[in-house]
């Protein structure tokens, strides 16, 4: 058992009458400093970013590698760890879905099973007890919400308590292509900043050109793409438009439909967490569906659940908030 995956012995289990708890154990603390270690030292970087560029300035091959390991490891989350394996919106190859959970561990933002988990139950309680980064859990006040802001954008991952996995993806767990790559997580972790360093190094042939691309692609490309992804989980459920029913406070901001290839249509995905397409109405662009509509057309996606007028007519809210 890794680090990355190693847990505090949990208490004695529950009857087998009742449902299986929400959590399972706390993390290690040799788990939870790695925590700090992957989520502070990429931030540390983005925050240097501005003086680094002002200083020694960045390059055109930082700058292409740093967009191409982002898109990578972006589609990786929002069409593999969310729209595949949280919620089945589409089923895929045996490839496909190696490719997407290695691409999404490339991310940094914790083993596939792990990510599924925490996000299945966060739709279960979404804004309410149990909901692992709900802004809304402290009340309406403004110093409450600017605690629920922290905690549900950054703050929920330094508690040490466990999700139950088995619990919330014990198919995932009996799958033993996706366990076994979600095992490998420090590999791939590794690999999401040794491997743009290699490319710099190669393509500028030099020791220099490996550390810009370590730098820029490696830890400015992570902790972009956990801001990123941390501000649909803080961000959507605060501000922006609600022109659908759903059972919570998931709201579109569309300022970030195209970095986060889609995910931004929040309120639409919460409305219909299952279908393949976020952004259902006219002009808001899902980058991520688009992905999804390439896999389906090359044959390696199919059953993709696509919007029809159904759907739509379903989750219609009678009257828009925002």
């Amino acid at each position: 058992m890794t680090a990355a995956t190693e847990r505090v012995a949990p208490e004695p289990p529950r009857a087998e009458s009742g449902p299986k708890p929400l959590t399972d154990g706390s993390f290690s603390v040799a788990r939870m400093a790695l925590v700090y270690l992957f989520l502070l030292v990429p931030m540390a970087a983005l925050v240097a970013a501005v003086p680094f560029a002002w200083g020694w300035g960045i390059g055109p091959v930082d700058i292409g590698l740093g967009v191409a390991f982002w898109f990578i490891s972006a589609l990786g989350v929002t069409v593999g760890f969310h729209r595949l394996f949280t919620h089945r919106a589409f089923k895929a190859n045996r490839g496909v879905r190696i490719a997407l959970a290695i691409t999404g561990m490339m991310s940094v933002q914790g083993p596939v099973i792990f990510w599924v988990a925490n996000h299945r139950r966060h739709h279960a309680y979404a804004d309410r007890e149990g909901d692992p980064h709900s802004p809304w859990l402290y009340g309406t006040s403004v110093l409450a919400l600017t605690k629920g802001f922290w905690h549900s954008h950054m703050g929920w991952m330094f508690q040490r308590d466990a999700t139950d996995e088995n619990r919330f993806a014990p198919d995932l767990i009996k799958d033993p292509a996706v366990s076994l790559v979600n095992r490998l997580f420090p590999v791939w972790t590794l690999a999401s900043f040794a491997l743009p360093a290699a490319l710099g190094g190669l393509i500028t042939w030099s020791w220099w050109g490996a550390l810009t691309a370590f730098f820029w692609a490696g830890l400015v490309r992570v902790s972009v793409l956990h801001h990123i992804t941390w501000s649909v989980n803080s961000i959507c459920h605060m501000i922006g438009e609600r022109p659908f029913k759903s059972r919570d406070k998931a709201a579109n901001f569309w300022p970030l439909a195209i970095l986060s290839l889609g995910e931004s249509w929040h309120n639409s995905h919460h409305a219909d967490p299952t279908c393949a397409r976020h952004g259902v109405l006219r002009g808001q662009l899902d980058i991520s569906a688009r992905t999804i509509w390439a896999f389906e057309k090359l044959g390696w996606a199919w059953k993709v659940r696509w919007p029809n007028e159904k759907r739509l007519a379903r989750i219609t809210a009678t009257e828009h908030a925002s």
